[in-house]
């Protein structure tokens, strides 16, 4: 099932940060807690996403944070810069809600807000979205994809069938990113080191000589989105799936940040549509 996020009125929430712990040299996992969380809900699906919101520092914004009532009031330069993220958990006995973060020094918004965090932390975020979960008659599941993709994998891995055969690949920088993934599911797992390549690149190879068993399969392909379009070809051309048995979706751009990346990526989604089902 090629993935449409789910569209939903989006209502705001914050939690405070509980713990911090960095997984891996670049990856950070911070859990929230907290009574603004008393409405949030997920669950539902394996790509759950939340849209967080990082004030400009040294703006004061209404309270209660509302989004709407700042975009009415305040000029567009002092909005709130948006990023998108994967729920990687959600634990509703304890109303405790885990984010991970791709960490790469001073670039970006939300890593280094991450690397930064404290418990007592505030973060704002409207949501969830979410559009995919496993189903559970597939022959066999592709999982594929980046660190930015990574919390969304080891969440559908959580969710496939008990002993269903599952095929993971996963790119990150290096060893030292790999992490340990729990899953019911009989899955092997290939670690891909990316090194001095571009972004993709060891992924696209990795899956090309892949051997697909028999059988209907169900993929989940996420990530930077030079690479899903390769991969979205491979899948659809030259291995036929169906599009209701697929879940793609570029999570960004190089060269781009997420604004100039969500601003033009319906065009280029229609664009690679259009040019792969000729």
């Amino acid at each position: 099932m090629e993935s449409r996020p789910q569209r939903r009125p989006q209502q705001t929430h914050h939690g405070r940060v509980v713990r911090v712990e960095w997984l891996t040299p670049h990856m950070i996992r911070i859990v929230l807690g907290g009574e603004g969380l008393a409405a949030f809900s997920a669950g539902v699906f394996s790509d759950h996403y939340i849209k967080l919101q990082f004030p400009h520092e040294g703006v004061a914004y209404p309270e209660p944070f509302d989004p709407a009532r700042i975009r009415a009031e305040l000029p567009r330069e002092q909005w709130p810069i948006s990023r998108t993220y994967t729920v990687r958990q959600w634990d509703a006995d304890t109303g405790e809600l885990t984010v991970d973060f791709v960490h790469h020094g001073d670039e970006g918004v939300a890593g280094p807000w991450a690397a930064a965090a404290k418990p007592g932390d505030v973060l704002y975020f409207g949501g969830p979205g979410g559009g995919y979960t496993p189903t559970p008659d597939a022959d066999w599941y592709l999982l594929a994809g980046d660190e930015s993709a990574l919390p969304a994998i080891a969440s559908c891995l959580e969710s496939l069938p008990k002993g269903s055969a599952a095929h993971v690949f996963i790119e990150v920088s290096g060893p030292e990113e790999e992490q340990k993934l729990l899953t019911p599911a009989d899955a092997e797992i290939t670690w891909l080191h990316r090194g001095e390549e571009r972004v993709g690149q060891a992924l696209v190879r990795a899956v090309s000589e892949f051997d697909f068993p028999a059988g209907s399969p169900e993929a989940f392909v996420h990530g930077e989105a030079g690479f899903v379009k390769e991969l979205r070809r491979l899948l659809r051309v030259e291995h036929r799936i169906p599009l209701d048995q697929l879940s793609i979706s570029g999570y960004w751009r190089t060269g781009h940040d997420e604004d100039g990346w969500q601003s033009s990526k319906r065009d280029w989604n229609r664009s690679v549509e259009q040019e792969q089902e000729q």
